[in-house]
């Protein structure tokens, strides 16, 4: 059974208090996939790309009054980053410790900008986006893997358990078809070429070692190029899958990966969904797939639809409630749902 044919969450989660967030998602995932929490309220450093400054190596980033921006050398932003991240893995080991699961076998993940997406959101010193300089490209991509690979053995040796991968990539559709806004009308982003896609996910697959998810809450999802890589599953928004997407997601699947499907909604809705009703959600995207259901059991997580940063910590913990019921609900039967 693949580490991602389970519950877990995308990574974001309300609140600016770690420890409390982290004894949520470890308690309630329990024989589930736990992760490492992002908790983007903290502001500056805490959100997704904020956090990269605590990854990169040798590569320091800044605040600019549109985002991130690479920076000469580290300074308070990327300090602050490192200190919160810190903060982060600290609270996780705790509510491990208290959770006697030190040395077991249960795995946790982390989470991480991808390659794509950190070099179309951070801007170079000419304030242009860093993946209009293929130079620029390079060296993100492999100061990120190093980092990440740093970030995830730290982990690992701390917890002393498995701990995987997943890079967040929702710039990745519009990163390939050409909708990234420039600086400018007259300094458009080219499309990244998909060939070179594949080779910068594969590279940072590959450096950080162990199983390696790519999460993306956008439409769009380029599934014949993910079939083309070596990433082993992919996380989405169900609501966003169409038709075309189905039979990508089927041969992504049919290959023996993993595909999460996110199908819990991110924040509350006016009805608190049951987890039958989640299971039922759940099966009404498998059974279009064209597999029987019980082929699928292996193959298929549940998550909530996106990042819990804009939730209630109600919905927040419910979320993964439903997510892990309905996966158990999905791996231990899924003909009686």
């Amino acid at each position: 059974m693949s580490v991602f044919a389970r519950a877990s969450g995308v990574g974001s989660w309300p609140g600016i208090k770690p420890r409390e967030a982290a004894e949520v998602v470890v308690g309630e995932l329990a024989g589930a996939l736990s992760h490492i929490v992002e908790l983007p309220a903290r502001g500056v450093g805490a959100d997704m790309i904020g956090r990269a400054g605590a990854l990169l190596i040798d590569v320091a980033i800044d605040i600019v009054p549109r985002g991130y921006r690479i920076a000469a050398r580290p300074g308070a932003v990327t300090r602050r980053a490192v200190s919160l991240l810190d903060e982060d893995m600290d609270a996780l080991e705790e509510a491990w410790e208290v959770a006697g699961l030190r040395g077991g076998a249960r795995v946790v993940k982390v989470q991480a900008p991808g390659p794509i997406t950190l070099a179309a959101e951070l801007e170079l010193a000419n304030g242009h986006r860093a993946i209009t300089d293929a130079g620029a490209v390079s060296d993100l991509a492999a100061s990120l893997a190093e980092g990440v690979a740093v970030h995830r053995a730290a982990l690992a040796r701390r917890l002393e358990t498995p701990v995987v991968v997943q890079f967040d990539e929702p710039s990745l559709p519009k990163a390939l078809g050409g909708r990234l806004t420039g600086v400018t009308a007259l300094s458009p982003v080219a499309p990244l070429d998909e060939a070179v896609a594949v080779a910068l996910l594969d590279a940072c697959a590959a450096r950080v070692g162990g199983e390696v998810l790519l999460h993306s809450c956008a439409p769009d999802l380029p599934w014949n190029m993910l079939q083309g890589s070596s990433i082993g599953a992919v996380s989405v928004d169900a609501s966003t899958l169409i038709a075309a997407d189905l039979d990508g997601v089927a041969a992504f699947v049919e290959s023996g990966r993993t595909v999460m499907l996110g199908v819990v909604a991110a924040s509350a809705p006016p009805r608190r969904p049951s987890a039958e009703e989640v299971a039922a959600a759940l099966v009404a995207v498998t059974d279009r797939l064209g597999f029987a259901r019980s082929a699928l059991r292996d193959r298929i997580g549940v998550t909530p639809a996106c990042g819990l940063a804009g939730a209630t910590p109600e919905w927040a913990r419910l979320a993964i409630d439903l997510a892990r019921k309905a996966s158990e609900a999905f791996a231990e039967d899924p003909d009686a749902i």
